[in-house]
């Protein structure tokens, strides 16, 4: 069953459409009559697997490539803005230079509104025209005034930070930064030039969690429409009002985030499994009508009816899943308490102090994220923790019988190009792990004839698989990962993540990917540019939350500040008195409970009154199992929209918690901010 939704009219809300497209690779169709609008100031998430032809769609509205049928609709001033995944590179000019000079000319955006100022005279005030005629030289005078001379600079200055960038930064040429810092002097030009619609390809894999945070933060605030492509749950669950799924050369529609069309999709999926079963029992009663009276020339008529009664039904067809496969680690040999263990630890590169003198003892059960910006030291600590590179000073000492396994992105450099990714694989695999290697494969996205490439071909990213591939088969009681999951679709990180859930040993993995991280750490380092690396107990989401309120104390402190020395003698009095702190502490509870308790009896009947529909939903699926329901149209019919109306209401319901649970964690996250 395809999509082929009919256009609806051009109207000034429309950012773009896409209108009966067709893309296929050799016997492959991607999609066939795929069709949908964007209108003004939409997010929209484009989820499915690694290979469903998101990127491919992506780059068709972007006009990048052509596809084989059909069209994508721009209004004649919309601009398109597109961040591959990969690809870009930039050299040849000052980074500040090339992102200011990414506006275009400002002359050339004023002869617009002078053309389109000339069309208005000429048009009736009270036409529709008109008013959206004004309604652009609008929007373009808006853009104007944005690029003035005044503004552009800071508002360039400020998207750098953002992303990153040090000061020192704006004057290095653009060639000197990696490819992970292309992306982001990529960004960085889209964000500035703000076009009608922004195509965003993984944005996230090459940023850290303080920059994903402010990119969050402008995304939700941004003029334009977005369509992303993103295995960053949380930041399409934030950013996205609408998903669109491709699946077996297949779209469907979802209005709501990422988290709601995984819910919704298996809603639909179970329903249309009832209806299919419905239909077959419905199938199988008139073929035994059909056989048992085919003989009797009394019943002649009605068999011949029944006979063309079968030829017009439409089949309901339903897809099968895609397997889910499953991955458990070799079983760790047994170690020590103690797994590693830094002393007085040093590392600089020239003048960049990464450590100094810094202790870190990693113990057995430890599940450590490791976060922080890009440059601070995370790979680095990563290879002295690994002993693969040696401290300037202090000591590196490795538990009793601790064994480590490695992944590290410069690990898929090495890889021997002549060799197939089957036999690339094989050799890394012990004779306890070998059977595991064409499931482990799989799991990681190389299927079929895949498993027979030469590694020489591969992309980046499958080479970066393949050599994640090669760390995970090996026995070891601590693992090693430097961002596991850039790579990964949702499907292949569910798999690791789960992995990972039961090992027994411990781990250590670079990553900023939230979703990902949050289930299976209990503690988190930060590394910070000039500071020693600080642990917090914990997941990533409540570390965050605990730097917010830091973040929160500090400005607090510094507002104080600057209201002069007539308020210091007051607030250092205040901070000496312990029986005044003891009440403020006393007033912040009682202030808690005031504010949040009333949330938290409500989030309470919410969580009872979701129970409660699930409950109905499940008892109503097993009335419609029921052969007597089943047989009765007008019962199934009663028991199919009651269970609809239970869906509508029980996904109000979660939004109802989901906007508690965020209110909850404000009130608590003001308080300790107070207190």
């Amino acid at each position: 069953m395809r999509v082929a939704r009919a256009l609806r009219p051009l109207d000034p809300r429309m950012e773009f459409a896409v209108q009966d497209l067709h893309i296929e690779f050799g016997p492959r169709v991607l999609f066939d009559s795929l069709s949908f609008v964007v209108e003004r100031g939409e997010r929209i998430a484009f989820a499915g697997q690694n290979g469903a032809g998101k990127s491919t769609l992506m780059k068709c509205i972007a006009g990048v490539m052509e596809p084989d049928h059909g069209k994508v609709l721009l209004p004649k001033h919309t601009k398109v803005g597109y961040l591959p995944q990969e690809g870009i590179h930039i050299s040849g000019r000052a980074l500040l230079d090339e992102v200011l000079g990414s506006v275009g000319n400002i002359m050339e955006l004023q002869q617009e509104v002078d053309e389109l100022s000339a069309e208005l005279q000429a048009l009736p005030t009270d036409s529709a025209e008109y008013r959206d005629l004004l309604e652009e030289i609008g929007r373009l005078e808006l853009i104007l005034h944005d690029r003035d001379a005044a503004t552009l600079r800071p508002r360039t200055e400020s998207i750098l930070r953002g992303l990153g960038f040090a000061e020192s930064d704006f004057p290095r040429d653009c060639g000197e930064f990696s490819g992970g810092w292309q992306m982001r002097i990529a960004l960085a030009k889209l964000l500035l030039q703000e076009p009608e619609v922004l195509l965003l390809d993984e944005p996230t894999n090459h940023l850290d969690i303080q920059s994903q945070r402010w990119m969050e933060q402008s995304l939700r605030s941004y003029r334009g429409a977005i369509c992303i492509i993103s295995h960053d749950v949380a930041l399409l669950d934030n950013l996205v009002q609408r998903t669109i799924a491709f699946h077996h050369g297949r779209a469907e529609e979802y209005a709501g985030n990422f988290s709601f069309y995984l819910r919704e999709s298996k809603a639909r999926k179970e329903a249309l499994l009832r209806q299919a079963k419905a239909q077959q029992r419905e199938i199988a009663k008139t073929q035994e009508f059909i056989d048992r009276f085919r003989a009797k020339a009394t019943k002649a008529t009605q068999v011949q009816s029944r006979i063309k009664q079968l030829e017009k039904v439409e089949l309901i067809e339903v897809e099968e899943d895609d397997a889910v496969m499953s991955f458990h680690f070799p079983p760790p040999p047994p170690g020590a308490n103690t797994v590693v263990k830094l002393e007085r630890v040093c590392k600089a590169y020239g003048p960049i102090r990464l450590l100094q003198d810094y202790d870190i003892t990693i113990g057995k059960g430890d599940r450590i994220a490791i976060v922080g910006v890009n440059g601070s030291g995370k790979s680095t600590f990563t290879r002295l923790i690994s002993g693969t590179e040696a401290p300037d000073s202090g000591q590196f000492c490795l538990g009793h019988h601790t064994e480590i396994a490695f992944f590290s992105q410069t690990h898929a450099d090495v890889l021997d190009n002549s060799q197939t990714v089957l036999e690339c694989v094989e050799a890394a695999a012990g004779r306890e792990t070998r059977p595991l290697v064409r499931n482990l494969l799989g799991c990681f996205l190389f299927r079929g004839d895949d498993v027979f490439k030469k590694i020489g071909v591969l992309s980046g990213g499958e080479r970066s698989r393949v050599a994640l591939v090669c760390m995970l088969l090996r026995p070891a009681n601590f693992l090693i990962m430097d961002e596991p999951t850039n790579h990964l679709d949702f499907q292949s990180q569910d798999v690791l993540q789960r992995a990972l859930a039961e090992y027994p040993g411990s781990y250590c993995i670079v990553s900023h990917n939230r979703q990902f991280l949050d289930p299976i750490v209990n503690k988190v380092l930060e590394f910070r540019v000039g500071h020693a690396p600080r642990l917090f107990y914990g997941n990533v989401s409540q570390y965050l939350e605990t730097v917010e309120a830091e973040e929160k104390r500090l400005k607090a402190a510094a507002a104080a500040s600057a209201q002069g020395s007539a308020a210091a003698p007051a607030a250092a009095a205040a901070d000496g008195n312990r029986r005044d702190a003891r009440r403020a502490r006393a007033q912040a509870r009682e202030a808690l409970n005031k504010l949040v308790k009333p949330l938290e009896r409500e989030l309470a009947a919410v969580e009872e009154e979701i129970a409660a529909k699930d409950a109905r939903k499940e008892s109503i699926s097993a009335e419609l199992e029921n052969p007597a329901n089943m047989a009765d149209n007008q019962k199934l019919m009663e028991l199919t929209q009651e269970y609809q109306a239970l869906e509508r209401e029980t996904e109000s319901l979660f939004t109802r918690w989901e906007e508690l649970s965020v209110e909850i964690e404000r009130k608590k996250a003001e308080i300790e901010g107070a207190s």
